[in-house]
């Protein structure tokens, strides 16, 4: 296991850095492409480039607080929420980090994630679904579950996965609007022949593929990252069965997280999608999230 963990965590780092210049040079790539599209220059390149490498920095130092903020999050109250701050206490003692802040997301659908760059820049977020609807050895659980993605330095991978893919999905519905809307340019591609018309095919290949590029990044997160982090949780707390009967719970309540987007989904500790028809189909196809029978399987088997 230790051995897991530690190449896990080596590995987090190196994918970390190479999808950052990945995104770097896709987008820039996407932006020439558009611009070539719509008749501009090849200075489009280089503010792309700034632009992306500014953004994948960016995402580095900020991602969490961005995420927290689509996704509706506020600081806990430790009043209200005292079970909480008590029991993320404990785990990050037996853990051996500083305590995570802790986030609250005002929704009756139960999930959690963790997001941050690293052990000292750390937060926890769970639904109040989360909180009303788990006893406390299971939100141990949950929460052990966390930690381990924020000891494992899965936080600083999927937060800035998460703004990268989304500022590709902005790119790809930004092009599509001009596209639908931008008639007076029709004029320039014609009078620039075949290869404006060749770089308007490329730019509407681009958009409609961007999105599946972006989920396919996603999946280099990888699912594997689920299963040591419910090990490495069951080991935090002794207790297996905690977590099992939370994913079972979670999994089986028919609520929907409104507050999930395409780019956060792999955040979260189980597949926030489900009970969307086309959602949990489309996002099944491309889930970042192993089968939840098969880790119950496994803890239960603990």
């Amino acid at each position: 296991m230790a051995l897991s963990v530690y190449s896990q965590i080596e590995a987090n780092k190196t994918k970390t850095w190479f999808i950052m210049v990945f995104f770097s040079l896709f987008i820039a790539m996407v932006v020439f492409v558009f611009s070539k599209a719509y008749g501009g220059g090849t200075s489009f390149v280089f503010f792309a480039l700034l632009i992306s490498v500014l953004t994948s920095f960016g995402s580095y130092f900020w991602g969490d607080k961005l995420v927290l903020n689509l996704s509706g999050a506020r600081p806990a109250d430790r009043r209200r929420d005292f079970d909480l701050f008590t029991v993320t206490e404990n785990i990050a003692m037996a853990a051996g980090i500083p305590k995570p802040a802790v986030y609250v997301i005002e929704d009756s659908a139960p999930n959690a994630f963790a997001t941050g760059r690293d052990i000292s820049h750390a937060t926890v977020c769970v639904t109040r679904g989360l909180l009303d609807k788990l006893d406390r050895s299971e939100l141990e659980g949950v929460i052990a579950h966390e930690m381990s993605h924020i000891k494992n330095y899965d936080t600083r991978l999927m937060a800035i996965v998460a703004v990268l893919v989304g500022m590709i999905a902005f790119l790809s519905d930004w092009f599509m609007r001009m596209l639908w809307w931008g008639g007076g340019r029709r004029n320039d591609r014609e009078e620039r022949g075949g290869m404006g018309a060749i770089f308007l095919l490329i730019g509407i290949i681009f958009a409609i593929l961007s999105p599946i590029i972006a989920i396919i990044i996603q999946l280099a997160v990888s699912r594997r990252r689920e299963f040591l982090a419910d090990a490495s949780g069951a080991l935090l707390t002794r207790n297996p069965k905690g977590l099992a009967d939370a994913l079972e719970k979670i999994s089986k309540d028919k609520e929907v997280l409104e507050t999930a987007t395409n780019a956060t989904a792999h955040l979260y500790i189980i597949n926030p999608f489900k009970g969307k028809d086309f959602g949990a189909w489309f996002s099944g196809l491309f889930d970042t999230h192993p089968p939840i029978a098969e880790r119950i399987k496994i803890l239960r088997a603990m």
